[in-house]
C-alpha cells in the first residue's frame, strides 16, 4: 500500500502538471506522522471501533481526495454529510431517492468501512412540503414513521448507526420550534427512535446535538430526554457530541460531559469533529489547534463508552467552515492540498 506521505507527494504532482495546483509542489513538507501512522489502525488497537471522516458526493470526483478516504486503515468509518437528509432523500412526499446515499454506501462497503447515517429528522434541510405543509399530529405522525421507516430500511444491515433525530434543542435547553416539536411536542422523537428500531433493529439509534460538550442548559436538557426515553422503553443507544470547535476553547470538561451519557448506560462517539481558526492561519494557532485536537481524542480515549470519532471531513478543501462562519477556517487535520497539519501529528498522539 502507498504511503500517505508517498500518495501526498503523488498527488501534488499531478495536479501540478494538471495546473490545478499552484504554489505546491511534490515535496511538499508533511509529518513524519502521516507516513507511519494511520488513525483508524491506532483507534481500533485501543477498543474504539473506528476512527472516520465525513464526506460528500460532489467531492468523490476528487481522485486524490478519494484515494485517501478510501485508505481503511486510516478511516474505519465514513458518514455522509448531506446525501441522506429529508431533502435529498423524499424531496416530494412518497417519492424516495437514494442514489446520493447509495454513492457512498458503496464506497464504504468497497472499502471496508463502517458507515453511519445522518440523518432521519431534523428542522433543517426539509423539503417544504414537511415544513410547511400543515399537517395535523396523526399526520405528521405518519409522515416521520414512513420517512424513518423507508430511508432506515433503504440501508438496513449497511449502517452501524443513525442519527435520528439531529439538534432537538436550542442552546438555552428549550426546544426547537420547528414543524415537528410545534405539532407533536417532545413526543416526535419517540416516534422518529421507534420507527428507526423498527426498520433496522441492529443499527445504533442516536441522538446527535452540538454544544453539549460542557455543562449547561442544554447538556442538561438532553440529559433529562434521555432519561425520560429511557423510562418509556423507547430504544435509544447512543448521543453524539458533534464537536464544532474554535481553537483555543476546547471545553474542559468534554470528558466528564461524555461520561454523564455512559453512566446512562448509552455509547457515546465524536460525530462531526472540526476545530476552526481565525484566518489567516499562523504557526501558533497551527500549534493550538494541535493541542487541541489531541485534547478532544484524548478524552474519547478517556471514556470506555466513547467509540469512535469522525471528523467533520478531514481536508480544509472541503470543510463546511469557510462559507458558514465568514473569516475562519483552517479547521481540519489536512490542508487544502491533502497535506497533513500539525493537528494530525495531535490526534496520532492522542492514540498512541
Amino acid at each position: 500500500m502507498m504511503t500517505i506521505l508517498g500518495f501526498t507527494a503523488f498527488a501534488a504532482l499531478f495536479l501540478a502538471q494538471q495546473g490545478l495546483l499552484g504554489a505546491a509542489s511534490p515535496t511538499a513538507p508533511t509529518s513524519d506522522a502521516a507516513a507511519a501512522s494511520e488513525l483508524n489502525t491506532l483507534a481500533t488497537a485501543l477498543g474504539w471501533k473506528y476512527f472516520g471522516s465525513a464526506t460528500d458526493n460532489p467531492e468523490l470526483t476528487d481522485t486524490a481526495y478519494v484515494a485517501i478516504l478510501s485508505d481503511n486503515g486510516m478511516f474505519g468509518q465514513i458518514t455522509p454529510g448531506n446525501s441522506m437528509k429529508w431533502d435529498a432523500t423524499e424531496p416530494e412526499r412518497g417519492t424516495f431517492t437514494f442514489s446520493g446515499g447509495d454513492a457512498i454506501a458503496s464506497l464504504a462497503e468497497g472499502n471496508g468501512q463502517l458507515l453511519r447515517g445522518h440523518n432521519c429528522v431534523w428542522y433543517n434541510q426539509l423539503p417544504s412540503w414537511v415544513s410547511s405543509g400543515g399537517f395535523d399530529a396523526a399526520t405528521l405522525t405518519s409522515i416521520i414513521q414512513t420517512h424513518c421507516s423507508t430511508v432506515v430500511g433503504h440501508y438496513k444491515g449497511q449502517i452501524y448507526s443513525w442519527d435520528v433525530v439531529n439538534e432537538p434543542f436550542n442552546d438555552d435547553g428549550t426546544w426547537r420550534t420547528d414543524v415537528f416539536f410545534n405539532t407533536l411536542g417532545e413526543d416526535y422523537v419517540g416516534i422518529a427512535l421507534e420507527a428507526a428500531s423498527g426498520a433496522d433493529p441492529a443499527a445504533k439509534l442516536y441522538i446527535n446535538e452540538y454544544n453539549i460538550e460542557s455543562a449547561g442548559a442544554k447538556q442538561t436538557a438532553l440529559l433529562n430526554l434521555v432519561q425520560s426515553l429511557q423510562s418509556a422503553g423507547t430504544p435509544l443507544d447512543g448521543i453524539g457530541f458533534q464537536c464544532h470547535f474554535i481553537v483555543g476553547e476546547v471545553p474542559t470538561d468534554l470528558q466528564a460531559s461524555l461520561e454523564k451519557f455512559t453512566a446512562l448506560g448509552l455509547e457515546v462517539a465524536i460525530t462531526e469533529l472540526d476545530i476552526r481558526m481565525t484566518l489567516p492561519s499562523t504557526d501558533a494557532l497551527l500549534a493550538q489547534q494541535k493541542t487541541d485536537y489531541e485534547s478532544v481524542i484524548a478524552a474519547c480515549r478517556a471514556v470506555s463508552g466513547c467509540v469512535g470519532t469522525t471528523i467533520w471531513d478531514y481536508t480544509d478543501k472541503y470543510s463546511w467552515v469557510p462559507s458558514t462562519f465568514s473569516g475562519q477556517g483552517a479547521a481540519c487535520p489536512w490542508d487544502e492540498n491533502l497535506v497533513t497539519k500539525p493537528a494530525f501529528d495531535g490526534i496520532v498522539s492522542a492514540l498512541s
